[in-house]
């Protein structure tokens, strides 16, 4: 007898969050919005996404940016984590596209208004990452314009974040060892 067999066990592809076992139908004038930790991927797969589902993109930390005038750091440095919040908020609400990616800040999700509102017109996609995943590919925590309290620890942020990502998204893409266009290609499959 030779060494026992065993299957590979591979994570799915796409976890639909809504609808239990019905088809996830998508417009053809829907967003798809994606959702997630900071370091998940969000901008970068959502360029990606975009060009290959030849529809726009909207990056809403860079609409926050140009719109206040500053980064995320500086708004954080001067008013705070709620500051910042409450801004992310306002402008995510007067969002209003069609057929377009749109990569949400991590925080965007504190919002239950921003996120209905979102969710309107659009598929809420997950970037499911790792904590380790996203530890390797952060370095920069302190400087980065992370929506947090001030004692508060990325692992504590990471536990936070979770439960409200897992809330509101209509799919869930584990990201884990994929490449970004990878990534990309499951949210077109999926949707």
């Amino acid at each position: 007898m030779g060494a026992p067999a065993f299957a590979e066990v591979h994570p799915p592809k796409a976890i639909r969050t809504t609808g239990g076992n019905s088809p996830l139908i998508m417009k053809s004038d829907q967003n798809i919005v994606l959702i997630g930790m900071p370091g998940s991927g969000k901008s970068t797969v959502g360029v990606i996404l975009a060009k290959q589902a030849s529809c726009g993109f909207l990056d809403t930390d860079v609409l926050i940016q140009v719109s206040e005038d500053r980064s995320l750091q500086q708004i954080l440095d001067t008013e705070g984590h709620l500051a910042l919040r409450h801004i992310e908020e306002r402008i995510l609400l007067t969002v209003d596209l069609e057929n377009h990616v749109i990569a949400t800040g991590g925080s965007a999700a504190y919002s239950d208004a921003a996120m209905r509102h979102l969710g309107c017109n659009g598929v809420i996609v997950f970037l499911d990452t790792a904590l380790t995943t996203l530890e390797a590919r952060i370095h920069n925590f302190s400087t980065r314009g992370i929506a947090k309290r001030p004692d508060q620890s990325f692992d504590d942020l990471f536990q936070e974040r979770l439960l409200l990502y897992n809330r509101y998204a209509d799919l869930t893409i584990p990201c884990d060892g994929l490449g970004q266009e990878e990534i990309a290609g499951r949210i077109l499959d999926a949707v």
